[in-house]
């Protein structure tokens, strides 16, 4: 993705945000976020929230079942990034709102050389078992052996990312680390018992980027007051560099 930064006010509308202006050779990254029965409430919002206060040059829109922009193969196309936000506990139910039709638009897409970012639920249904954009299972997080999350509760907890911790706002989000065998699989952080945390993956032409955490959380979710506490702004925009599909190598954590 050619990623762009952009100085603004952030000015965030119902249907999307876009920046003023751009001229073709500067042209603002595209996403699709989705909204509807697959998320939950004001979960989509924040990840938006979170991409405006990047402050990088950014066209979004938000996509699904109730929106004007559903989500299909002809809508997508004009994107560059989908973004499948956190939902509930109930992963058929997420898959059955998106359908069938939603999933093979989302394979295709990716396939075609665009990004996929999902986040908690979002990464629960790029496994195999759903979506399909990875070949392994996911399974929780809470309660692993030596996990700081006991249950589906909310927590803040620890993440190494880049050598350093840092806090991140949890509920019930997957670990990674039994995707190994999936195409271009590169770990990005890891939970302090050592399971992987946010990884990266190929898919046809396109890059995949899971993450059991919530990296779009800011401080209505997060507890900020505790140690390794980085706006999630910061944490988005990192994010990003994994997304490049015209890079054969993924960054280094």
């Amino acid at each position: 993705l050619n990623i762009f930064m952009l100085t603004t006010a952030l000015t965030l509308f119902t249907t999307g945000y876009t920046p003023l202006a751009h001229s073709a050779d500067n042209k603002p990254v595209n996403i699709a976020v989705y909204r509807g029965e697959a998320g939950c409430e004001g979960c989509s919002e924040m990840v938006v929230k979170s991409l405006v206060n990047t402050g990088l040059k950014l066209a979004i829109s938000y996509i699904g079942e109730n929106e004007k922009l559903k989500l299909n193969r002809q809508n997508l196309k004009k994107f560059d990034l989908y973004i499948q936000p956190g939902g509930g506990q109930d992963i058929p139910a997420a898959y059955d709102a998106i359908g069938d039709k939603g999933a093979d638009a989302i394979r295709e897409f990716v396939r075609s050389g665009k990004g996929y970012l999902g986040l908690c639920m979002g990464a629960y249904l790029a496994d195999k078992d759903w979506i399909g954009l990875i070949n392994a299972p996911l399974d929780s997080e809470a309660g692993r052996p030596g996990a700081e999350a006991n249950d589906e509760g909310d927590y803040t907890l620890s993440v190494k990312w880049g050598g350093k911790e840092e806090s991140f706002y949890y509920q019930d989000g997957p670990y990674l680390s039994n995707s190994t065998k999936s195409p271009g699989y590169t770990p990005i952080a890891y939970y302090l018992n050592g399971d992987v945390a946010m990884a990266v993956y190929t898919y046809g032409k396109g890059k995949v980027v899971l993450t059991g955490p919530h990296p779009e959380a800011d401080e209505s979710w997060i507890d900020a007051s505790k140690p390794g506490y980085i706006p999630a702004e910061s944490k988005m925009t990192r994010l990003f560099k994994y997304l490049d599909p015209k890079k054969d190598k993924t960054p280094a954590p």
